[in-house]
This record gives C-alpha cells, sequence and structure tokens, in this order.
C-alpha cells in the first residue's frame, strides 16, 4: 500500500539535489498570469534555490557512507519540511482518534521511515537541474513553481508550498504534475489503515516493519 507514493515522494527528493539553473521569477504565460494574481514572494523561491544548493553540496558525494548520508538527510528534512506537520495531514482523521502515544511513534517513525527508506536515493543523481520559475504568495506562506530538467524526457513540473515560520519557510506539501504527494500518502495511510481494521496500531505495526527491514 505504501510503495506507491513513497516512489513518488523519492522522485521529489532526488529535485533536492538538482544544481540551480536560473532563479528568475519569470516563466510561461500561467505562471505569469498567477504571479500577476497574487504578490511575488522572491524570498521563498530563494528559499527553494537554496535548499537544492546545500542537498547538492552536502548529499551527492558518491563515496558517502550510507551512515553519514542518512544524518545529513535527516537534518535537511526537519530543517526545511514541517515533518510533524506533515505527518498529522497524512493520517488524516485518524489522527484525531490516534491516542497521545500513538500520535508519538506514529510520527517519529513517518520521520524515520522517510529517512531511512530515502537518504539512498541521492545517489541516483544523474545530471538534472532544478529550475525555479515563479514564487507566489498564499494564504499560508507561499508556492513556489519549480521544474526538474533531465538530461532525457520532458521536464516534470514540480510547485512547492511553503508555510511561512520566521525567520523563514517549511515546506508542508510538494506537488509533481498537479498531483499532491502529502495528499497521495493520505490516502495510502488511509487503505493500510482499513487493510487493518481501521486501527492506526495497524499502520504503526507496519511502519515499524519498514523501519527495521530498511536498517
Amino acid at each position: 500500500m505504501l510503495s506507491r507514493s513513497m516512489a513518488a515522494t523519492a522522485a521529489v527528493l532526488l529535485s533536492f539535489c538538482c544544481p540551480i539553473s536560473g532563479t528568475a521569477l519569470a516563466a510561461d504565460a500561467p505562471v505569469r498570469q498567477l504571479a500577476q494574481a497574487r504578490a511575488t514572494v522572491p524570498e521563498a523561491g530563494t528559499f527553494i534555490s537554496t535548499l537544492a544548493a546545500d542537498a547538492i553540496a552536502g548529499m551527492s558525494d558518491k563515496t558517502m557512507s550510507l551512515e553519514e548520508r542518512t544524518q545529513r538527510f535527516r537534518k535537511l528534512l526537519t530543517a526545511d519540511f514541517d515533518v510533524p506537520e506533515i505527518a498529522r495531514f497524512v493520517l488524516g482523521r485518524y489522527w484525531r482518534v490516534a491516542t497521545p502515544d500513538e500520535r508519538a511513534e506514529y510520527t517519529k517513525l513517518f520521520e524515520d521511515y522517510i529517512v531511512n527508506i530515502y537518504a539512498s536515493r541521492f545517489q541516483e543523481y544523474n545530471g538534472e537541474q532544478l529550475k525555479v520559475s515563479a514564487a507566489v504568495k498564499d494564504d499560508d506562506g507561499a508556492v513556489v513553481s519549480s521544474s526538474i530538467m533531465r538530461p532525457s524526457g520532458p521536464p516534470v513540473k514540480v510547485d512547492w508550498k511553503l508555510r511561512t515560520q520566521a525567520p523563514s519557510f517549511k515546506i508542508v506539501d510538494v506537488m509533481v504534475e498537479g498531483v499532491s504527494m502529502s495528499v497521495t500518502q493520505r490516502d495510502d495511510f488511509a487503505a493500510a489503515i482499513q487493510a487493518h481494521g481501521g486501527k492506526v496500531a495497524g499502520l504503526i505495526e507496519m511502519l515499524r516493519q519498514k523501519v527495521a527491514s530498511s536498517k
């Protein structure tokens, strides 16, 4: 149940190790129209550009040990993503029925699962470039539009939803070709919970096993 959305998430994570190829806040017609309708937020575009630059500087060395890569990835993830908020959203309506202990363990396992499984994905960097095209204000913070420019194949459109968290931002969702990764993961987790009798404990046990098997 978890593999489909996590595979998509892995594709997004690979974009963090892409060198920047231009960060001008101007792009194609739809993006320009959106920017005209909303105030631009240049600092949000800079946030995503800096994230990508930091990731390639710290994560793309193929000679790095898995342990070091995992540590660096966890630091990047927790620094730039609102992991607790994403975890709550992904659990959806089941967050309300989970016990405090279940919430705490699930949130920790959610982070561990992403870190343990996907830190190694940075070894797959193959010259992709992340180009930021626009950054516009929304109700919670900003939305940054970008494209992953690949050596072969068409560009992949990636939008980053940011929440303002002084003095900067935190990423709360990533949309790949218009598909929300958080919503996709929430659907998969809900299916996993239903497969375990509607119990959050079933999802937690599944995540325990996934985390243990990835070490």
